[in-house]
């Protein structure tokens, strides 16, 4: 079994960047697709980004895309979340997930999550 630890997150200011790893142990990810979602409190999950095992495929959320960036290392099982320009509305716990993530799908295992806020 994977397990997931998300590390980088933290208090901004709007317009700032931030960038969120994911250190993958138990097992190699490199035949995974991988994805990030967040929560902020009192909303529901929301799908940010995923990349398939080969990393030649990505997806985004409309909310995101044009500043968010997945990208991930199979040598170092990491996955990586550039997130650029950052707005107050993408404050959240971010969780990185194994699988091809959607918009209804969150993945099979997550980690613990980073907290990132973002102030105005």
């Amino acid at each position: 079994q994977v397990q997931l630890v998300e590390s980088g997150g933290g208090l901004v200011q709007a317009g700032d960047s931030l960038r969120l790893s994911c250190a993958a142990s138990g097992r190699s990810i490199s035949r995974y697709s991988m994805g990030w979602f967040r929560q902020a409190p009192g909303k529901e999950r929301e799908f940010v980004a995923t990349i398939s095992w080969t990393g030649g495929s990505t997806m985004y959320a409309d909310s995101v895309k044009g500043r968010f960036t997945i990208s991930r290392d199979n040598v170092n099982n990491t996955v990586y979340l550039q997130m650029n320009s950052l707005k107050p509305e993408d404050t959240a716990v971010y969780y990185c997930a194994v699988g091809l993530l959607s918009l209804n799908y969150f993945g099979s295992s997550w980690g613990q999550g980073t907290q990132v806020t973002v102030s105005s």
